[in-house]
């Protein structure tokens, strides 16, 4: 019989959706507990079946190609609206005491160092994440946690912090292309997240609140931030920074603010509490709003 849907393997999509969230074979491997030469194999097999090339492979990692980044989108969105399904049919009450919602990046760079702190004090109490990039799908869960205004009328929520945004990048990158002001950026190789779901703001945004032109040099475009800092760490150019989140990043010396130049970000970052948070939820939401 046909089948009704026209997929490659899905053992080879999983590795690849695993790749491509890392920006690496090798921390895929580890995520999935198997040898990066399986990944590999995987995904060779997989660019055979679609008759293209789905990474650019770099000396100090992987990077997406343009086909890449389309099936990594769809993959994305896809394995989301399973995990949404999944999480709504499981019954978490208990053993999971409060649910959270977040981004990848929100959850890698901010939350996840937070809840590791608060098991600390709490540790009978323990939080679960749902990781999500997609606006707007909240699901069953006790708290979320968005960047932007609130909407007017759309239940509580806490302000957690608003940060600075930063130009980022490495030491050598600033060394090889000579950025010590601000007008140094204008012609440097620089990152951009595309993102048509994230009202992020970008580098002409923060150049022309600085009141300078739009950059001229190369961009290199990526879907993904968590994929923009690592391209930013591989020296490929510079990345803005939201200096709350990647506060982490610069103190480990992995990246550095390249210019004094900072701007206000336009939007804090917010906790919503939904109408079914429990007491353990409002007493974690309590702590993060104070420790934020």
């Amino acid at each position: 019989m046909p089948r009704p849907y026209d997929l490659s393997s899905i053992t080879a999509l999983i590795c690849f959706e695993a790749a491509a969230r890392n920006a690496s074979f090798k921390k895929a491997a580890q995520e999935m507990n198997v040898t990066p030469a399986a990944v590999s194999h995987q995904i060779k097999a997989l660019e055979t079946d679609l008759g293209c090339n789905l990474f650019l492979r770099r000396s100090r990692g992987v990077e997406l190609t343009e086909k890449g980044a389309f099936l990594f989108i769809a993959i994305r969105r896809g394995f989301e609206t399973i995990s949404e399904a999944v999480t709504q049919i499981r019954d978490r009450q208990e053993t999971v005491d409060v649910t959270i919602r977040t981004t990848t990046a929100v959850s890698s760079l901010w939350l996840t160092p937070k809840i590791s702190a608060f098991w600390k004090i709490h540790p009978a109490i323990t939080v679960s994440q749902i990781i999500s990039d997609v606006p707007g799908m909240t699901g069953r869960c006790d708290l979320s946690i968005h960047y932007g205004n609130p909407p007017e009328n759309d239940g509580e929520y806490r302000k957690l912090f608003r940060d600075r945004i930063v130009a980022l990048g490495t030491p050598a990158f600033a060394a090889e292309h000579g950025i010590i002001h601000v007008g140094d950026l204008l012609k440097a190789p620089l990152i951009h997240t595309s993102n048509e779901e994230t009202d992020w703001t970008t580098w002409s945004d923060w150049f022309l609140a600085l009141g300078r032109p739009a950059p001229k040099g190369r961009s290199f475009y990526v879907n993904n931030y968590m994929i923009g800092l690592q391209a930013a760490q591989d020296d490929v150019g510079a990345v803005l920074g939201w200096d709350g989140l990647v506060e982490n990043l610069i103190r480990e010396g992995r990246l550095v603010q390249l210019v004094a130049e900072t701007i206000p970000s336009p939007a804090a970052f917010h906790l919503k509490v939904h109408p079914r948070a429990t007491s353990r939820a409002r007493l974690f939401a309590d702590w993060l709003v104070k420790s934020a």
